[in-house]
C-alpha cells in the first residue's frame, strides 16, 4: 500500500469506519474529524466512496471540494498545517482498484469492509474505529493490537451503527497500555438527549453536505450532538 509519513505523530488519530451498518445517516464520523482537529487531535481520516451507503465519506468531502487525488507528501504536509488530511482508499491500495467495480455492483458489505479499516495508511498510532456488528468490537481491536497501535478504541451502536450511537448504548473494545477492555457508554453518560437516528438519515451526497454545514455552524439538534459525541470519542483515542 501507499503511505503516507506523518513527522509528528503525536495525537494522530485514524478515524475510519466498516460502514455496511445500512442505517444511511449523514457522514458523521467524517463531520467529527473537523471538530476533534479543531480540539486539538491530528486527524488521518481514512475513506472511500459509497459501496452499500447513500453517501460515503470520500462523496461528501467531494462535493464539500476536497481534491480526491492529492499525493502522500501532500496529505502529510496537509496534516501538519490543518491537522486533517483525508486518504482516499484506492489511492492507497492500488490493488483494490480492481475490485472497486465489484463491490459497487454487488452493493453489499463484504471482506473488504472489515480489512480496509485496519490498513492505516498514515500508521496512526491512535484508531477510532466504528464497526457494523457486535462481533466485530473484540476482533478488531485484537488485530489493531496486533498490528501496533498504541491506543485503539472500536465502537458498535447497539442500534446498528458503525458510529457512537445516540439512540442506543454503544459497545466499545480499548486496547491502551498492554491491555483490552470492553465495556458500554450511554448518551446520558456525557449529558446528552437520547434520540433515534431518523433526524440523521439522508438521501445524497449533497444532503450530508448540507447537514455537516449545519453541525459546523452550532446548529442545534440530534445531528450536533452525535457529532460532539462521536469527536469526543475521537479526541480520547487521540489522548488529547
Amino acid at each position: 500500500s501507499t503511505k503516507v509519513h506523518v513527522a509528528d505523530r503525536r495525537h494522530l488519530v485514524d478515524i475510519v469506519g466498516t460502514g455496511g451498518d445500512g442505517s444511511h445517516t449523514f457522514n458523521i464520523s467524517t463531520c467529527s474529524m473537523f471538530v476533534a482537529a479543531a480540539a486539538g487531535a491530528r486527524v488521518s481520516k481514512h475513506g472511500n466512496r459509497s459501496v452499500s451507503s447513500k453517501s460515503g465519506s470520500a462523496d461528501v468531502l467531494e462535493a464539500l471540494g476536497v481534491p480526491m487525488s492529492l499525493s502522500p507528501a501532500a496529505i502529510a504536509q496537509s496534516i501538519a498545517d490543518t491537522g486533517i488530511g483525508f486518504m482516499f482508499a484506492p489511492n492507497h491500495h492500488p490493488a483494490m482498484k480492481n475490485v472497486a467495480p465489484v463491490r459497487r455492483e454487488l452493493g453489499v458489505r463484504t471482506i473488504f469492509n472489515i480489512l480496509g479499516p485496519l490498513t492505516n495508511p498514515a500508521d496512526a498510532p491512535n484508531i477510532l474505529m466504528g464497526v457494523f456488528h457486535p462481533d466485530l468490537v473484540g476482533i478488531q481491536v485484537r488485530a489493531l493490537q496486533r498490528l501496533g497501535a498504541e491506543h485503539a478504541v472500536v465502537v458498535y451502536g447497539r442500534d446498528g451503527m458503525d458510529e457512537v450511537s445516540l439512540g442506543a448504548a454503544t459497545m466499545v473494545g480499548e486496547y491502551k497500555d498492554g491491555g483490552i477492555r470492553e465495556y458500554e457508554i450511554h448518551p446520558e453518560d456525557f449529558g446528552l438527549t437520547m434520540a433515534s437516528s431518523r433526524a440523521l438519515k439522508v438521501e445524497t451526497p449533497e444532503q450530508s453536505k448540507q447537514l455537516m454545514r449545519a453541525v459546523l455552524e452550532n446548529d442545534p439538534g440530534p445531528a450536533r450532538d452525535i457529532v460532539i459525541l462521536n469527536a469526543g470519542v475521537a479526541l480520547y483515542a487521540a489522548n488529547v
